[in-house]
């Protein structure tokens, strides 16, 4: 799978001005600017066809005029960013085929080509849902619960989405927990999905999975319902998004130091 493949393809960014851990994410200034216009020029750079926000609050629309992206007014109640994007789709007018890739918006560093990555997964199979990981280098990562693991098939299917270090390497593990095994394949997942617009309704419409509500995971209510979820390396690294004010104050000084 080559991100050069991505063929035609929409951005959508879910933007909820209630955010519980950092309240009016989406207007909270990064160098100045709002973060939600971060993460729109992110997407534009990435080539889609149309960039939309599924916003909740009429201050977020404001903040965009003029920076080349749609803004769909979505309803301020919904559970999810899917339920979001479900409704972001009807108003967009999409034709269920066309690719959605689903960048959060609290993503002001997201790659390029991750999100053209995941758009060519969508293009190359007749999957429901495509995602990223990356490689697992440290062994803190990989026990930590808030890093979230996967593991897939030969053929790139996920198996399984957890919080706990999967695949559990027994041997080197009874040995020593304090550093990385030698061998052995470990990826963490990174939260940028792609869907076909028909495919929107149908995950909103699922009820949790047994799973999901163990976890804390909505991926896996697709994998659960029997669906699939293709999934790539990241071509590139993906920064820490932005989820508290201590990681805003982590990209305050990431822009500073000459990134982003």
């Amino acid at each position: 799978m080559n991100s050069a493949d991505a063929g035609d393809f929409v951005v959508a960014i879910p933007a909820r001005f209630a955010a519980s851990r950092l309240p009016g994410k989406p207007l909270r200034l990064l160098a100045g600017e709002p973060l939600v216009l971060h993460v729109a020029r992110r997407a534009l750079k990435a080539g889609a066809r149309e960039v939309w926000v599924a916003a909740d609050d009429e201050r977020i629309a404001a903040a965009l005029e003029g920076a080349g992206v749609r803004v769909a007014m979505t309803s301020p109640d919904h559970a999810s960013g899917t339920d979001r994007l479900a409704e972001c789709a009807r108003i967009a007018g999409w034709s269920d085929d066309t690719v959605v890739v689903n960048l959060q918006g609290d993503e002001p560093f997201a790659p390029a080509a991750g999100i053209r990555a995941v758009a060519a997964l969508m293009h190359a199979g007749q999957i429901e849902m495509a995602t990223l990981a990356a490689p697992v280098t440290d062994v803190e990562t990989l026990l930590d619960p808030n890093a979230v693991k996967l593991v897939r098939a030969d053929d790139g299917r996920a198996l399984y989405f957890s919080r706990a270090p999967i695949p559990w390497p027994r041997d080197a593990f009874a040995r020593d927990r304090s550093r990385m095994p030698e061998s052995g394949e470990w990826l963490r997942h990174i939260g940028i999905y792609g869907y076909r617009a028909g495919f929107l309704p149908r995950f909103a419409a699922l009820p949790p999975g047994r799973l999901e509500r163990i976890e804390s995971l909505e991926q896996l209510r697709v994998l659960e319902a029997g669906y699939r979820i293709a999934v790539g390396v990241t071509p590139e690294p993906f920064p820490p998004g932005v989820d508290t004010p201590e990681d805003l104050a982590r990209a305050e000084a990431w822009i500073a130091a000459g990134h982003g």
